[in-house]
């Protein structure tokens, strides 16, 4: 295996140096091929084709960072996350890539293989996504994805992948800007964004629109048993987040259903004083003082047949009126009961978490620690955390309609 980060000029002599002691596998760091729009550059890469071809050689790149494998060392960052996880990558950007590892590794996410893989030369999308199906190391697949050799290859492996393991898919060059752009980027021809994206949605994988997105999906893939159905409740916030929580699950499909009368009936029965009055989202400013809490009405939830899967809005809990000393105390039993919630009604759990209310001036020791330990609490129990609702609600939707796809 040779990584060549010489210039472009001098990649023939290098391979005829490598035929010679049997080289199998060369990943071309090197750029500056037919990605220039020049003649002679991807006369060039031709002609590195061809010579490979006839030494028996593979080609990863031209113009791409290769191949990181967290298991046997192999990087192409030096700060890169070393231990392993279940998710390969193949990405045609070599910046997504190792953008896209940090993005996820932040979120606990961790990594089987991932291949940057430029212009294609030689491997392309459909090679890389059909070690990923056989691959014991990888149980959910992303793809960045510029252009593709061979539309109907390329349909017919990602339709026999999916059936297999979840693939995410963000397509680069949707508008005209990103098509003029990954045309000097990897030397692709775009295509049509819609014909593209009816072909992912037939095929059965997950369209993203960006690496934000693709990490949210993975997360819930990684953290979230299945979502059999779009019912949701919803506890914590005021009068105006609840309204927005609301607001953004109802846009993104999900189902913010009344709370039903016989789950009212048992509140009114435990001596709740608003039984009539709480609504879904559960607002914090009316139950407060009622008998009950947030988490009281997570159980029943979680407890009640008409309710698929639930929502907590953790930056309530952040930004309560309690010491610092206190918060960082108590946070571990936080996340504790939203565990055991999750761990005992079996439904999939989303915690809204971003950095509300804790301005760049306000960025001291203590509220680092407490959203520091926060995120660590929520990865340690398998409890997904997202920024907005916005972006739980539509990960939660994509996951339900991933999951009804394959009954």
């Amino acid at each position: 295996y040779a990584i060549s980060c010489v210039s472009s000029s001098q990649v023939m002599p290098m391979l005829a140096e490598l035929a010679v002691k049997g080289t199998k596998l060369v990943h071309l760091y090197t750029a500056r091929f037919s990605e220039t729009g020049r003649k002679d550059a991807a006369e060039l890469e031709q002609a590195v084709l061809k010579f490979a071809i006839n030494h028996n050689m593979r080609i990863i790149g031209p113009n791409c960072m290769g191949l990181y494998y967290p298991k046997i060392g192999l990087a192409f960052g030096y700060n890169l996350p070393k231990d392993s996880g279940v998710v390969g990558m193949a990405s045609q950007s070599g910046g997504g890539a190792s953008g896209f590892v940090h993005i996820a590794g932040l979120r606990g996410i961790r990594f089987s293989k991932v291949f940057s893989y430029g212009n294609a030369l030689d491997l392309n999308e459909c090679d890389y996504l059909e070690y990923f199906i056989d691959d014991p190391e990888t149980r959910i697949i992303c793809l960045y994805i510029e252009g593709v050799k061979s539309g109907r290859k390329f349909f017919e492996t990602l339709h026999r992948a999916t059936k297999l393991k979840p693939v995410v898919v963000i397509k680069g060059g949707r508008g005209n800007a990103g098509a003029r752009m990954t045309s000097s980027h990897t030397a692709s021809l775009a295509g049509s964004y819609q014909v593209f994206e009816a072909m992912l949605k037939q095929a059965g994988a997950i369209s993203v629109a960006d690496f934000e997105e693709m990490a949210d999906i993975v997360v819930a893939l990684s953290y979230l048993p299945p979502v059999k159905g779009n019912r949701v409740g919803i506890s914590g916030g005021g009068g105006g987040p609840s309204v927005m929580a609301a607001e953004a699950c109802e846009a993104a499909g999900l189902n913010v259903i009344p709370i039903p009368t016989d789950m009212r009936e048992e509140m009114k029965t435990r001596g709740v004083t608003v039984w009539d009055w709480v609504s879904n989202p559960v607002d914090l400013s009316i139950i407060g003082g009622s008998g009950v809490t947030d988490l009281d009405m997570l159980h029943l939830m979680g407890n009640h047949p008409d309710f698929d899967l639930l929502m907590i809005n953790f930056n309530e809990w952040v930004g309560i009126t309690l010491s610092p000393e206190e918060r960082l105390k108590n946070m571990p039993n936080a996340v504790k009961g939203y565990a055991t919630i999750k761990e005992k009604y079996g439904k999939p759990l989303l915690v809204v978490f971003g950095e509300r209310g804790v301005v760049a001036e306000e960025y001291d020791d203590w509220k680092w620690k407490i959203l520091a330990q926060a995120r660590s609490e929520l990865r340690k129990a398998g409890i997904p955390a997202f920024a907005s609702f916005q972006r739980a609600a539509s990960a939660a939707r994509k996951l339900q309609q991933y999951d009804a796809g394959l009954s």
